[in-house]
């Protein structure tokens, strides 16, 4: 099952893809998956878990969504795909402050934010899951954020 958010991206780089895997809220079943991944050489550079009593969603920003996304349909695992913008954040800590305050500025809304493992750059990286990537990349640019492409983080 796929469930995918339609998201028009302005600019010519390619969007990063979040991929949402449904998961039984059992012991283990994360690693499964994320072995499965590393089987077929998909990197995951970021994630997020949200628990619930019956089912777990695993949030994730990998080097190769597409691969990720065929080898998920072949084994029938349920998952869904949304935009989401990758930020640096150049002063640290520090400049989350200056980021959330160039969303709320375009009146963007957060709905899921977590760091990536990997530092493209020297700098920490957020994954922002909002509720327009268009508009949240522009506003952060005006901020005098850089925000990630999928192919920046698939070198």
């Amino acid at each position: 099952m796929i469930v995918q958010e339609s998201t028009t991206i302005t600019n010519a780089r390619q969007p990063v893809r979040q991929l949402t895997v449904f998961l039984d809220n059992r012991v283990g079943t994360m690693l499964a998956l994320l072995k499965l991944l590393r089987e077929h050489q998909i990197v995951v550079l970021g994630l997020s878990l949200q628990e619930s009593a019956e089912i777990t969603l695993l949030r994730m920003v990998v080097n190769d969504p597409e691969s990720a996304q065929t080898l998920f349909i072949e084994r029938g695992i349920a998952h869904s795909e949304s935009t989401v913008v990758i930020v640096e954040l150049k002063g640290g800590a520090q400049d989350l402050n200056h980021c959330l305050s160039g969303l709320l500025a375009a009146e963007v809304n957060v709905r899921q934010c977590y760091p990536l493992l990997i530092r493209p750059a020297e700098w920490p990286v957020m994954v922002l899951h909002t509720d327009d990537a268009d508009v949240a990349s522009s506003a952060l640019a005006q901020a005098g954020f850089k925000t990630l492409s999928q192919d920046e983080l698939s070198r």
